[in-house]
């Protein structure tokens, strides 16, 4: 952590891609907290698993919603845990960041983020539904959250937003200790 924070030098530079391998992205930081950027879009995560039974029949789970898991962890509990309200989220926007929109990673950084997402995801599938599979994909779906109207006008006079935007990803690999 010191070589990550520390100004550059020539050891945080020979050594940056081992540090930033073991710091991102788990321990990313960045400065929202002090100049907060509200969110402009509600997305909603889902994944669905694959299994491959032995006579090779593939079965497709149903979706199953990563967004309402956190939701209810945060709504019901008195002081919230910073990981219930930002893990999921702060892993698909770097996920964005760093794919943008043809979901191929163009970096190191970027496969490691992506297996971070897959293993959210997975770990989370696995804690709430019993079973084997061998592979998960995700769904976002993106909404735009109407801007508030002119002072003294209600939000629900405000613009409509535009209709939802889904996004569903490759099907990923789980590697068999991430699931039961």
């Amino acid at each position: 952590m010191f070589l990550h924070v520390a100004p550059a030098n020539a050891v945080s530079r020979q050594f940056s891609r081992q540090v930033n391998a073991w710091v991102y992205p788990l321990f990313e930081q960045n400065w929202k907290l002090f100049a907060p950027d509200p969110e402009s879009v509600n997305q909603r995560i889902s994944a669905r698993t694959a299994h491959t039974d032995a006579a090779g029949a593939v079965t497709v789970s149903g979706w199953f919603d990563l967004s309402a898991v956190d939701d209810e962890a945060v709504r019901h509990s008195v002081f919230p845990s910073h990981t219930s309200q930002n893990m999921l989220r702060r892993a698909w926007s770097s996920y964005l960041e760093s794919h943008g929109g043809d979901d191929v990673p163009h970096s190191e950084r970027a496969v490691l983020l992506q297996e971070y997402l897959r293993d959210i995801a997975t770990d989370r599938v696995a804690a709430h539904r019993h079973g084997s599979f061998e592979s998960v994909q995700l769904r976002v779906v993106t909404e735009q959250i109407a801007p508030p109207g002119s002072t003294g006008t209600p939000r629900t006079a405000a613009k409509a937003p535009s209709a939802a935007d889904t996004r569903y990803l490759p099907w990923w690999t789980v590697i068999s200790h991430d699931n039961d």
